[in-house]
């Protein structure tokens, strides 16, 4: 027996070692890949998703090589920060290719990367912060502010510099006017000025061993770029903006919104008769909600099924089996898991590690959006439980042809005939479960005490649209 063992596991081990031999073989025959992602705006948030697509992308394809085809006059440094940790999760070349210019944030997307090449007659630095106003103008910055701003830029493109071989002290001229460069007895930035370099400038070597100052070479076009760097044969993808990034910066800003006016809507749902505006606002809600983290490339279709599946088993535990909690708090974690799973950041894992994934969970963001939308909950189902009732706006809500009732007033009107009634619960009470009173089951709740199934009920008063009931000895 232990034998065949030996044979069966050497016969499975050579069959993998074929196996992976002949997917390393495929691998080696088939054309690589480059991913291009032109910037041709500010470094505003739209930026942002359009970038975690492209690397998504280029990480699930395998691809070789990421290149930023660079034309910006710069942006928001939060976003150039976001930015450049998406870039990070790339573990293949990325090399940034200034068509024109690089200014300001463009300058230090561009040293997030490997190599920088440029254009002829291109330029790239001018990257000091600066103070915008409202209608889009600059400001002079406080000292006390620009040397804070100044700092954490510094400490962050300083990273990205060490990380991918770049001159630090060329990258500090460019954000620090106090910093002047000097090298191999020339000086290249006087003190009081921010460094800017022309593709010249920026290429001419430095230092013993000779070393450029911060590019690696002027090239004529981005297809002579890929000749050079030995993929002129690859296959190419360009990413290119869908026009919805934009649609999905306004999502995500009124995200814990969404989720609140989903929650309140679902809410009120399941307190009013049939189904009417409430519950189409929630579903509403909750669709705007996912789609716009399916636009931004952090959650995907997967979760949307998980919500559903959520709000079913939800709906099971109220309508179908009531009583059995396993299938409410089931319901409850699948929606709850969905949510917060939309605000985190998934990258594909390492090639060729089935089930490898990366996770950035933006921690502080999911904390102040769970923290206000359920403090609004809260709040809305205190005011909405203690005022709707008694306002002309609940029948407005409600769906007119519940119960067979077509009105709000036909239905108070049999709420009022069932008080003192008799019936027997068709489920265990936790305090809310079902009854049924002659031909007709109800939603009833107890004061507060637990009632086993098959006990005698009386209707006491009633709760919005649920019996309260009381044990009958």
């Amino acid at each position: 027996m232990k034998t065949a063992f030996v044979i069966m596991t050497l016969i499975v081990s050579l069959f993998q070692m074929g196996l992976d031999s002949r997917a390393a073989s495929l691998k080696k025959t088939a054309p690589r890949k480059v991913y291009i992602l032109p910037i041709r705006d500010d470094i505003m948030p739209p930026l942002v998703y359009l970038v975690r697509r492209a690397v998504k992308e280029a990480i699930q394809a395998e691809a070789d090589l990421l290149v930023l085809d660079m034309e910006t006059n710069g942006g928001r440094v939060d976003t150039t920060e976001e930015i450049i940790e998406i870039l990070n999760q790339f573990k293949g070349q990325t090399v940034t290719y200034v068509n024109r210019k690089a200014f300001s944030a463009g300058a230090f997307i561009s040293v997030a990367t490997q190599k920088i090449f440029m254009a002829p007659q291109s330029v790239i630095g001018a990257a000091a912060p600066l103070l915008m106003v409202p209608g889009g103008g600059a400001a002079e910055m406080p000292a006390t502010m620009e040397a804070k701003m100044t700092s954490g830029i510094r400490a962050l493109v300083r990273t990205s510099a060490e990380k991918n071989g770049h001159n630090v002290n060329v990258i500090e001229a460019m954000i620090d006017k106090t910093k002047s460069l000097e090298i191999d007895g020339e000086v290249l930035n006087e003190k009081g000025q921010i460094l800017t370099l022309t593709n010249n400038e920026a290429e001419k070597e430095y230092g013993n061993p000779p070393k450029p100052l911060l590019s690696a070479g002027t090239v004529e076009s981005l297809d002579a770029l890929l000749v050079k760097l030995g993929y002129g044969g690859a296959d190419r993808l360009y990413v290119k903006p869908t026009g919805v990034e934009k649609l999905a910066v306004l999502i995500n800003t009124i995200s814990p919104l969404l989720l609140l006016i989903g929650v309140v809507g679902i809410y009120l749902e399941f307190k009013t008769p049939g189904f009417g505006l409430p519950g189409i606002m929630g579903i509403t809600a909750f669709a705007i909600y996912f789609i716009g983290g399916y636009i931004a490339g952090l959650s995907g279709a997967e979760w949307v099924a998980v919500f559903i599946l959520g709000l079913l088993l939800f709906v099971l535990e109220l309508f179908v089996f009531p009583g059995t909690i396993l299938l409410g708090l089931t319901g409850a974690a699948f929606m709850l898991a969905s949510i917060i799973m939309a605000m985190v950041d998934i990258y594909p894992g390492v090639p060729g590690i089935p089930g490898s994934i990366q996770f950035r969970v933006p921690m502080r963001a999911i904390v102040i959006n769970l923290t206000i939308v359920c403090a609004g909950s809260l709040l809305a189902a205190w005011v909405l439980g203690h005022w709707l009732p008694k306002t002309s706006l609940y029948s407005t809500l409600i769906s007119q042809s519940a119960s067979g009732e077509s009105s709000v007033i036909l239905q108070e009107q049999a709420q009022i005939r069932r008080l003192g009634e008799l019936g027997v619960t068709i489920s265990v009470l936790r305090p809310g479960g079902k009854a049924q009173f002659g031909e007709q089951v109800l939603d009833v709740i107890s004061q507060g005490e637990m009632i086993p199934k098959g006990c005698r009920v009386r209707i006491m008063r009633h709760s919005s649209t649920e019996a309260v009931v009381e044990g009958v000895s």
